[in-house]
């Protein structure tokens, strides 16, 4: 097996999705980098998720940050470029749907570099949202497709992949979240953040629901209202923070304001939360696997496994209140068998693909 495999990384969700891949391909003995584009640049976004995830130090840091969409993906564009031009990889490894995953995908293709894309062919068939384009571009650019999900697979046959690049594998960051399932102490959680032994967490960041103050403020008035019937701890994304509290979220009753969490603090939140109200896809997946009411405020998700075989439900602002009551009451529990190959072992599948590929490509 010969050719190095780099890992492109930018944000949180890369990096819990990226370290199963990392740790089984080290155990294979495969030569890799680790690429760091810096899209999240808070030390408690970025450099605690490596130390509690045992992912290597980052073989290159390129700090772009954060900015519009254009002048974000440019300048990782250019950073990129470089980086890909010195280290000449076999094969370059994105993960999920952000600017960091699109703008690796093109730069490698440019080049023409091989990509792999780790949780291909999720689709909100949303193209208002701008990781509905990223993930549809890095799908159309990428020679081996990672499905977490069944639904994925068909979305990407629908779409004319060939079969032979569609890998469905399980979803790892199911594989982080079993693997540091023991350092989950919700009880610790409770302490460190002053929260009662009944609680909520709430973690908003999609730009249809932080970017637009009138959106923003919806969501902070359907948070208020929701406080009254349960104490909700928000730890507070860089992305949404000013317009959240300028909404009013800030001092409202019940509503527990937080810095960014650590993996293992936030999870450990989760972990003990009587319901979880969110945007994100990847906290969809992790309460679906722990068993936690989810409340997603959109009206899509690229993730339907998660309604159909977890706690997800999507909600508007309006809805919000009445679905966290019945939550509250004991609803419907999440169906008794979960999604399938979210097991633990998506990280070693993933490793098995690529090694194979790397003999057959030197």
């Amino acid at each position: 097996m010969n050719g190095r495999v780099l890992h492109v990384v930018g944000t949180r969700p890369n990096f819990v999705k990226a370290a199963p891949v990392v740790a089984a391909l080290g155990v294979a003995g495969c030569d890799q980098a680790l690429v760091h584009t810096g899209q999240h640049y808070d030390a408690r976004m970025s450099d605690v998720f490596f130390r509690q995830l045992g992912l290597p130090r980052p073989d290159a840091d390129l700090g772009v940050g954060s900015g519009g969409h254009a002048r974000q993906t440019a300048d990782l564009l250019v950073a990129l470029e470089a980086e890909l031009t010195a280290r000449d990889p076999a094969l370059v490894m994105v993960y999920g749907d952000v600017n960091s995953t699109l703008a690796a995908a093109l730069a490698a293709a440019k080049l023409g570099v091989p990509v792999a894309h780790v949780e291909a062919g999720l689709r909100s068939f949303d193209m208002a949202m701008p990781e509905e384009v990223n993930r549809r571009l890095v799908d159309q650019l990428a020679v081996l497709l990672f499905a977490t999900s069944p639904e994925a697979v068909g979305h990407l046959a629908r779409e004319g992949a060939d079969p032979a690049r569609v890998h469905f594998v399980g979803n790892p960051m199911i594989d982080t979240l079993l693997t540091h399932l023991d350092l989950f102490d919700p009880a610790a959680a409770r302490t460190a953040y002053g929260l009662p032994e009944r609680y909520g967490v709430v973690t908003l960041h999609r730009p249809a629901n932080v970017d637009d103050p009138e959106a923003a403020r919806a969501a902070a008035r359907a948070l208020t209202e929701a406080a009254r019937h349960l104490d909700l701890a928000v730890p507070l994304h860089p992305r949404g923070r000013d317009a959240l509290r300028a909404a009013g979220l800030d001092g409202a009753f019940g509503v527990h304001l937080l810095e960014p969490l650590g993996y293992v603090e936030f999870m450990s939140l989760v972990r003990g939360a009587a319901a979880v109200i969110t945007d994100s896809g990847g906290v969809q997946e992790e309460t679906t696997v722990l068993g936690v009411p989810c409340l997603t405020l959109r009206t899509t998700t690229e993730r339907p496994i998660t309604v159909s075989h977890g706690t997800n439900r999507l909600v508007t602002h309006d809805e919000l209140v009445p679905a966290l009551r019945k939550a509250l009451d004991g609803g419907p529990g999440a169906p008794t068998e979960g999604p399938p190959l979210w097991d633990g072992k998506a990280g070693i599948r993933t490793a098995r693909v690529v090694t194979r590929w790397l003999e057959h490509h030197d």
